[in-house]
């Protein structure tokens, strides 16, 4: 495939446009990563979609870059400090400071000075994600969304789907899920889905007839999602001439995938902006706190923004139980599935599912990419 093709159609589907540069291999663990100023990522593309997405002016989604980026090394910080005490941790947009959940006033002032702003608790990080594990030991109804430790309740919450909370098989599974630790009960409106797509026209790859996103770049090929293709089946561009193959292929249990590039193909660490901003350019995988923004980019409804809800969720679709998920309240429909969620110019997942779409709009979860990277031993590619 010439260089020169690629250019003018736009290359959408395979993180090919866009600001070249030479790229170097960097650490793909968050703690190794660098994390940039907020003016550095804050392209007036951006500006706008998270003006359009989150109800910001301007001058406040600079900020919050700015405030996010603070709160993502804080954290780090502040997990160190509390030990064993830590509960968990959170970030308030309307502060701009983020929160650390502690079980002992001891460790209080250690965290504080690390500039987070501290919350007394009854459970322990490693207590709730333990309650969690035998909640994933069940096998939950239809009526039941997914399930994720949210330390601002200092409790797993258990979402159920609006339409089935009097059922007898939900009632039974929540009681269960009480045994199992603290649990709190919240509502959703519908049962998340996958967003796989049947072949349509568009920007895609295509794989039989499932059309999805490309996520992010790794050296020697892709990561996307695992629903989109099983390992061995061959994947096809945007102009269906073909890429390479699933290498590795999870879901579910995982929703995650990678896929060799190669036949002309080439990758480069850069994430499409459709137009709306200029395309991204990929500089690590430093992991944004629950409470910040996060945008995706998608080959149905190109590039969208919210807000990260929850880490580490069990999504309960159809086909069967995901977990360690990303909440967000970024819409999202079929054909983005696999695609780019990043934070700034910080990679963070790909697309898996979802419920609603982008005219109402809905939430979205995504499996994080350094889960991704670890499991399959790749290197992202970064700038």
């Amino acid at each position: 495939m010439r260089r020169t093709t690629i250019l003018r159609t736009g290359l959408s589907a395979l993180l090919l446009l866009g600001t070249w540069a030479t790229a170097s291999t960097l650490p793909a663990s968050a703690a190794d990563t660098p994390v940039r100023s907020a003016r550095a990522t804050a392209s007036p593309g951006l500006l706008s979609a998270m003006q359009r997405d989150l109800g910001l002016t301007r001058d406040e989604a600079e900020a919050r870059l700015a405030a996010e980026k603070n709160a993502t090394e804080v954290e780090r910080e502040a997990r160190k400090a509390a030990g064993s005490a830590y509960g968990g941790s959170w970030f308030d947009a309307r502060s701009g400071e983020l929160t650390v959940a502690v079980t002992r006033a001891a460790k209080t002032d250690a965290v504080r000075a690390t500039g987070a702003t501290v919350r007394l608790v009854r459970y322990d990080a490693r207590r709730l994600d333990a309650a969690k594990v035998r909640i994933d030991a069940l096998s939950a109804p239809a009526g039941v969304a997914g399930w994720h430790v949210d330390p601002k309740a200092n409790k797993v919450v258990v979402s159920i789907v609006e339409a089935h909370r009097d059922d007898n098989d939900v009632r039974a599974f929540l009681s269960r899920a009480r045994q199992a630790g603290p649990v709190a009960v919240r509502q959703t409106p519908a049962v998340p889905r996958t967003f796989a797509a049947g072949t349509v026209g568009g920007d895609p790859y295509y794989t039989g007839n499932v059309r999805c996103s490309i996520g992010f770049s790794v050296h020697g090929g892709f990561v996307t999602a695992g629903h989109c293709g099983s390992p061995g089946a061959g994947v096809y561009g945007w102009d269906r001439s073909y890429i390479g193959n699933f290498q590795g292929s999870s879901f579910p249990g995982n929703d995650y995938a990678w896929v060799n590039v190669g036949s002309g193909w080439w990758t480069v660490p850069v994430v499409l902006g459709w137009g709306t901003i200029p395309d991204r350019l990929v500089r690590g995988s430093a992991e944004a706190p629950v409470g910040a923004s996060v945008c995706r980019s998608g080959s149905t409804t190109h590039w969208h923004c919210g807000t990260v809800l929850a880490k580490n969720e069990t999504v309960n679709y159809r086909e069967g139980a995901v977990h360690q998920m990303t909440k967000t309240s970024v819409c999202a429909e079929p054909g983005d599935s696999g695609g780019s969620f990043i934070s700034g110019d910080q990679a963070q997942g790909v697309t898996s599912g979802g419920w609603g779409n982008c005219a109402g709009g809905g939430e979205t979860w995504h499996q994080p990419v350094n889960e991704i990277l670890n499991r399959y031993g790749l290197t992202l590619h970064t700038a």
